[in-house]
């Protein structure tokens, strides 16, 4: 009577072992097709998707190209540094390590843990920029996990505050922010590469799969500057600063034939390879965007103005007389009462009423399109970022005091960069060219004064150097110097302060100029604030220096040798007068001693006292 019930039994247990078996079965048949599936038939996806957490597609870095001077000299390179960056989910896995690594960051733990913790959802942050290699070494020797390093590279400029306001600075991540590093950044930047490698969980790349894309090294860029007249010009300035007590300055250098810039100072200016320390007031160019009254530089475009016209020749004559005249409810005034003047005459001795006498009969349209033509009123197109077009209004816009005002340098801004230009003008037989920075490149000059004027106003000049002239000392022995100086009040609200800004415009040498150099200095507050003694003795330091360098031959050779003979005979006077001491002490002796003689004959040890 029991068997029924085991056979029951029996059945239910090899039911349920034949359930179990199938579903065993079952199973481990979907999992050898999902691998198959996985393996054979959705390969590829699964692939993808194994690489993207361990394969990486990563930059690589590039140089940015180098910038020269004239000569070769480096005057902007580019040094390989390291980054070093973190994994923020790894290092947060790894807390007991952060004071460790904040240490060797030299950061505080406590920023470290914020930086980390703002950024807790990705797997990339910088832990710290453009550092030396061998720091960089020393912090992964740590052995912090989530902690790698990357080649970047540092912008280094070894001319530091000379040249800081041509070249501008580059940001962290390499790239042009001002100056010629801002105008030629797409050129000097390049275009970086990239890799596809594996990494491990740590972020450590433990294999380069394959190059995507190689890196294009920037291209290197040869500058007009020459860095001898470059830093020639920046001590100058920094010392006429210094001497007189001034807010700011700027010189700038031009070759009159080509255009190209030799030289281009600011002050006060700022350290590129520390641009955070400075004022952001230290990082303008002055001289491509500071607009100032030329002052007196005006005259020789005015004198110019008049003489092409055709309507005076150079031997009018003009009665400035008592040195002081009514215009409107003004009053123009001379600097001392010149009497009648020539046209020279005019520039020699700087007379405002002589320009205003040479403007006055000019029509109005005719002086404003003149001086336009001279680069005034329109951007000097340098290429240069930022150079700002000046100030010059359209006759609808004059009053009956602008025409005159502007013929002595009043009612129009410039910057020091145009004034260079309308003077290197002046010097290129009447053509103005474009400035430009970069050597060899040739601009379009046309002509803004027909030549014969040119040359005429050149020679007028040249008395403003010489004897009796406003900027003596601006002469430089062995050379003529044609130039003009300018002191003009500084703008204020409702009139024009007791403030100065001093000019000198300069060509040298005046015979066949080659260098047109400009020297502005705001408000001297030691000594004189007039530009024949401010501004032109830096003309004459950086000019004389800069002859020398370019082995430009001298155009006043008798100056020069009036010069060397009086220092001979200066030089003689000033030996000891040994003969006169041997005559008084043995008069005719015959018996004088044999070297005495020698000595009193002018022989060896005197210089040829006695002859």
């Amino acid at each position: 009577m029991n068997r029924p019930g085991r056979n029951r039994s029996t059945f239910n247990l090899r039911g349920r072992m034949l359930l179990v078996g199938a579903t065993l079965g079952l199973c481990s048949f979907a999992l050898v097709g999902r691998a198959a599936y996985v393996q054979l038939v959705n390969a590829d996806f699964y692939q993808r998707q194994g690489e993207a957490r361990f394969v990486r597609e990563i930059p690589i870095p590039t140089s940015r190209g180098m910038i020269t001077d004239r000569n070769g000299e480096p005057l902007a390179v580019s040094t390989p540094v390291e980054s070093v960056w973190g994994n923020p989910q790894e290092l947060m896995r790894h807390e007991e390590r952060l004071p460790e690594l904040a240490r060797a960051l030299g950061v505080p733990h406590d920023e470290l843990v914020r930086r980390l913790s703002q950024r807790a959802d990705k797997e990339f942050v910088y832990l710290k920029r453009r550092i030396n290699p061998d720091q960089a070494k020393a912090i992964l020797a740590l052995n912090v996990p989530g902690v790698s390093s990357q080649r970047e590279f540092r912008r280094f400029y070894p001319q530091g505050e000379a040249m800081a306001h041509v070249l501008g600075f580059t940001n962290i991540d390499d790239r042009g922010q001002e100056g010629l590093e801002l105008a030629f950044d797409e050129w000097l930047r390049g275009k970086p590469g990239s890799k596809r490698v594996i990494r491990d969980r740590h972020g450590r790349i433990v294999e380069n799969i394959d190059l995507v894309r190689a890196a294009e090294p920037g291209k290197d860029l040869t500058l007009s500057i020459d860095r001898r007249i470059q830093f020639l010009a920046y001590r100058e300035l920094r010392n006429a600063l210094t001497a007189h007590k001034a807010s700011s300055g700027s010189v700038v250098v031009m070759d009159v034939a080509t255009g190209e810039v030799l030289a281009m100072v600011n002050l006060p200016s700022y350290n590129p390879n520390a641009v955070t320390g400075g004022g952001q007031d230290t990082h303008r160019n002055r001289a491509v965007t500071d607009l100032v009254e030329p002052g007196s530089t005006m005259k020789p475009i005015t004198a110019a103005a008049a003489l092409n016209a055709g309507r005076i020749t150079a031997a009018n004559r003009y009665d400035t007389n008592p040195g002081y005249m009514a215009l409107g409810k003004y009053t123009i005034r001379d600097h001392h009462n010149y009497g009648v003047l020539d046209v020279t005459g005019i520039i020699t001795k700087s007379s405002n009423l002589g320009a205003v006498k040479l403007a006055e009969p000019l029509p109005n349209q005719y002086f404003y399109e003149f001086v336009r033509g001279f680069g005034y009123g329109s951007a000097p197109n340098s290429g240069f970022p930022g150079e700002a077009i000046g100030s010059l209004r359209e006759p609808a816009r004059w009053d009956g005091l602008t025409k005159a005002t502007m013929s002595y340098g009043y009612g129009l801004s410039v910057t020091p960069l145009q004034i260079a230009q309308a003077y290197a003008a002046l010097g290129n037989h009447g053509r103005l060219t474009p400035p430009t920075f970069v050597k060899g490149q040739i601009n379009e000059s046309r002509e803004a004064v027909r030549p014969e004027i040119a040359d005429q106003v050149l020679r007028m000049m040249q008395t403003v150097t010489e004897p009796g002239g406003t900027a003596t000392q601006a002469a430089i022995l062995g050379y003529h110097v044609a130039g003009k100086t300018g002191t003009a009040r500084q703008a204020s609200a409702g009139g024009y302060a007791r403030r100065y800004t001093t000019t000198f415009a300069g060509l040298v040498p005046a015979s066949n100029p080659r260098f047109a150099t400009v020297v502005v200095i705001n408000d001297p507050q030691a000594g004189s604030y007039f530009a024949g003694l401010v501004s032109a003795p830096v003309f004459r330091s950086v000019m004389e220096d800069s002859l020398r360098l370019m082995d430009v031959p001298p155009d006043d050779i008798e100056t020069w040798l009036a010069a060397q003979a009086k220092g001979e005979a200066k030089r003689q006077a000033s030996l000891p007068q040994l003969p006169t001491a041997i005559d008084e002490a043995y008069g005719d002796d015959p018996t004088i001693p044999p070297a005495m003689a020698e000595i009193a004959t002018g022989g060896a040890g005197t210089g040829g006292a006695r002859r």
